[in-house]
């Protein structure tokens, strides 16, 4: 019996396809399953048949439906393994199967595939451009090295032929994946060595043989994290019957090598821009604790309901609902989980209030002591020097550093900043009220005194959480190996917190792992949309020194990005119709496609035009919705860890992003004004991140200064 694979290229494609040709897809997968190796070659039902002119003599064909084809790769030496790397029309199916070859990577051992014939027209022209150019972009790496870091004879030929980097992604698409990693990592500057320990060994399987080997099924297995392998009829119906989201928790090589190591000596940090699967390694990761003892807790945790609830979802697919395991993982933010905390003292602790009812109090306690500082200066000092740092008396205030603050102040000062302070925490009290962040304090405190509740604490989304929230989850677990696995990116944090994760007893020196290749955007959202934060620097989740995207790239690719301003917001709302219901004729289905705005105002007004031209809507508001049919509508703030295949961006104009009444005046305190510029640039690079294939920016009147390339 013929034993089939399926390459991670073939479900990303999978997804996208008309629901009939997914049920042709299915019946015909399920009959290449039920036969032997002799049947299928003779069987007329599939038309397994050979490529004519194929530069890959194994390339076959499959009948998916009268239109449609199936292309698969053959094994040549006898064996029954099978690999189905693509579903194309007709025509287009025999096209492409003709122009790429298959072959095992020198130093990686992985199977991976190329556009030889494109390649061979198109070398010679770069070829030509070469003997005239000043420089080459690979002229300090010898062929040796090249060749040692997996680089094969072909696209050898093609690195020498390039001056630029831009050059090299017109190159992109027609590389092997390995291959075209190891050159943009040397393009970005990265040493040989550097390229070999970042790519090569993490993409090498631990027991690949020694030598390459061309066999299909050996190759196959050395590259398992790309290639899920079919044991059985069952195995294939689950498989195609479950949604896709189940084959999103795959791991890429770069993921898992931090994911399922026997053991970290400490705390452990994952950066990566979005895409690059940080919640699948987090995800992976309490799936390999589990597996290491009986008994052992873990507290899965990150910022929202939202994300927690998307974590828990994900983690139940990932463990096949194994209620046993699943009960041993805590899936909750930070603040319900110190709250719970909090609950175990006593119930009828103080409840917290939201962010309103705070800048209410502020404002009374300024006019009530008729200070000469404003609340939202009060407020932030409060978040950022007393709660950041844990002051619980005016003499530690006034002896405390206030790095980060922008506006200097005396004792006398500090005094009648600490004035305000007490008479908030006054004003909280006779209300029977707390916050949320006082709640982590207390929970702090409250853990330092017992025994840690957990054997290991998981943190997703981690550049969002304050040095309170830190606190707590320090508390949650005794230090020592595996004790966190904190997952973020600085690139991402759409709230006012400034950490020093060490400070706190979060040191990962000797354990950060950053992961540059995003699996969810094409690669023109991704650099459109990194150069909404190319103006600017941002810190560390460490909070020292500042991180970058460089060597952050895509390996898919699609159309641009449409960038487009209108007269009026009616006329906005009105192309956005237009746009939504060309998706949907193209056969998107509504759930796949996600409208956000600054504010809700912008929103409603989308919402009330889509329902009036009949198009289903949902609302996110909190907590990702499911199940139900829809296109989905959120805040940029709400959009945070969700992704669709299309994402409209409205309100993109200048006053609404950045927001003016989020800003601080630069006179009042200049570090405060340029840290919100950047949460403000951050949270519209969240937003325009959500989409994988299609992206649309538009806006009314003035464009947002943040947009590149809008005159």
């Amino acid at each position: 019996m013929p034993r089939l694979a399926f390459t991670q290229s073939f479900w990303d494609g999978y997804d996208t396809l008309e629901k009939p040709i997914r049920t042709g897809v299915r019946k015909a997968m399920a009959k290449f399953h039920a036969l032997s190796v002799a049947e299928l070659n003779a069987d007329k039902g599939l038309h397994l048949e050979s490529v004519e002119n194929a530069r890959d003599p194994r390339m076959r064909t499959i009948r998916i439906t009268d239109f449609w084809r199936g292309v698969v790769l053959a094994p040549d030496d006898g064996s029954d393994t099978f690999l189905l790397v693509n579903v194309l029309p007709h025509n287009d199916a025999y096209t492409w199967a003709a122009k790429r070859i298959y072959s095992a990577n020198s130093a990686t051992r992985a199977l991976e595939v190329r556009d030889a014939v494109a390649l061979d027209q198109l070398t010679p022209l770069y070829e030509t451009a070469a003997r005239t150019a000043p420089q080459l972009l690979f002229a300090d790496v010898s062929d040796g090295t090249l060749r040692e870091l997996g680089i094969d004879d072909q696209v050898l030929r093609a690195a020498r032929s390039l001056a630029d980097k831009a050059q090299l992604d017109a190159f992109a698409t027609l590389l092997p994946e390995d291959q075209l990693e190891v050159l943009q990592y040397l393009a970005e500057g990265f040493s040989p060595e550097e390229v070999y320990r970042d790519v090569v060994v993490v993409r090498r399987p631990a027991d690949a043989p020694a030598e390459p080997v061309e066999d299909l099924a050996t190759v196959i297995a050395n590259t398992s994290a790309r290639i899920r392998l079919v044991t059985g009829a069952q195995e294939l119906e689950e498989m195609l019957e479950k949604p896709f989201a189940a084959w999103r928790v795959f791991l890429h090589p770069s993921q898992r090598r931090v994911a399922y190591r026997a053991s970290h000596s400490g705390p452990v940090q994952v950066t990566g821009g979005p895409g690059t699967g940080k919640t699948v390694a987090a995800l992976h990761r309490v799936k390999h604790l589990l597996g290491r003892s009986d008994d052992g807790r873990i507290l899965l945790t990150t910022y929202t309901n939202a994300l927690a609830a998307g974590l828990r979802d994900v983690l139940g697919l990932l463990l096949d609902e194994d209620e046993a395991l699943l009960r041993r993982v805590d899936v909750t933010t930070v603040d319900a989980f110190a709250n719970g905390v909090v609950r175990t003292e006593s119930a009828t602790a103080p409840k917290p209030i939201g962010d309103r009812d705070q800048r209410q109090l502020w404002e009374k306690a300024v006019k009530q002591l008729g200070l000469t500082c404003t609340a939202r200066f009060l407020a932030q000092e409060y978040r950022h020097v007393v709660l950041g740092q844990d002051l619980r008396d005016m003499d530690a205030y006034l002896a405390a550093s206030r790095r980060g603050r922008g506006t200097g102040l005396g004792p006398a000062r500090r005094r009648e900043v600490w004035s305000g302070v007490q008479r908030f925490e006054q004003f909280l009290r006779d209300r029977g009220a707390t916050t949320h962040l006082r709640v982590c304090a207390r929970a702090a405190d409250l853990l330092g005194g017992r025994q840690a509740p957990y054997a290991h604490v998981v943190v997703d989304e981690a550049q969002d959480l304050h040095p309170a929230q830190w606190r707590v989850l320090r508390a949650a677990v005794s230090p020592g190996p595996d004790d966190m696995f904190v997952t973020g990116d600085p690139h991402q944090r759409i709230y006012d917190s400034r950490v020093s994760l060490g400070s706190l007893g979060v040191t990962t020196t000797g354990r950060s792992f950053r992961l540059r290749v995003n699996y969810r955007s094409t690669e023109e959202i991704l650099a459109w949309s990194a150069r909404l934060l190319t103006p600017v620097s941002v810190d560390t989740l460490e909070g020292e020194g500042t991180d970058s995207l460089a060597g952050y790239r895509s390996l898919l690719h699609g159309r641009s990005p449409q960038v487009q301003g209108h007269a009026t917001r009616q006329e906005e709302a009105e192309s956005l119709v237009d746009r939504v219901r060309a998706l949907l004729d193209a056969g998107l289905a509504p759930h796949e496609i996600g409208v956000c705005a600054r504010f809700n105002l912008f929103l409603d007004a989308a919402e009330d035009k889509l329902k009036a031209a009949g198009i289903p809507v949902l609302r996110i508001r909190g907590q990702a919705a499911r199940q139900a049919e829809g296109v989905r509508l959120a805040t940029m703030h709400a959009m945070k860890g969700l992704e669709f295949r299309a994402v409209a961006v409205l309100g993109a104009a200048e006053g609404s992003v950045p927001f003016a009444r989020e800003i601080t005046p630069r006179e009042a305190d200049p570090l405060q004004h340029e840290a919100d510029l950047l949460r403000e640039r951050c949270l519209l690079f969240v937003a325009c991140t959500r989409a994988r294939e299609i992206l649309s920016v538009t806006w009314s009147g003035a464009a947002s200064p943040f947009l590149p390339n809008t005159t």
